[in-house]
């Protein structure tokens, strides 16, 4: 059974950081592209970073410059570098995989698994 579980979401003040965690079990995703979402209440999800296994890497212009993707192939996991953080940025923050391919996607229905997600608030 593969599972994604994130972790390392939280409470922080405008302006901190926090490092997301994302394992995987059940396959080895080192040849998959992977991802970071996030939902805010009331919204849709939106795309925030992917990275593929060359670790080509690709951003939502509105995290732009203040977060990292990055990946540790042989931990089977991605990590979401998060600094500067707003308000605008409190939202349930998902990581998900593709199942085969390594091209790199900002669209949701590309990925095949999906972590249940961790909460990310950031207070004024």
């Amino acid at each position: 059974q593969v599972q994604l579980v994130e972790s390392g979401g939280g409470l922080v003040q405008a302006g901190g950081s926090l490092r997301l965690s994302c394992a995987a079990s059940g396959r080895t995703f080192s040849s998959s592209a992977m991802g970071w979402f996030r939902q805010a209440p009331g919204k849709k999800r939106e795309f925030v970073a992917a990275i593929n296994w060359g670790e080509m890497t690709y951003y939502a212009d509105s995290v732009k410059g203040r977060f990292t993707i990055s990946r540790d192939s042989a931990k089977n996991a991605v990590y979401l570098q998060m600094n500067s953080l707003t308000p605008d940025d409190t939202a349930v923050y998902y990581c998900a995989a593709r199942g085969s391919l390594s091209v790199i996607t900002s669209r949701a229905d590309g990925y095949d698994y999906w972590g249940q997600g961790t909460q990310v608030t950031v207070s004024s």
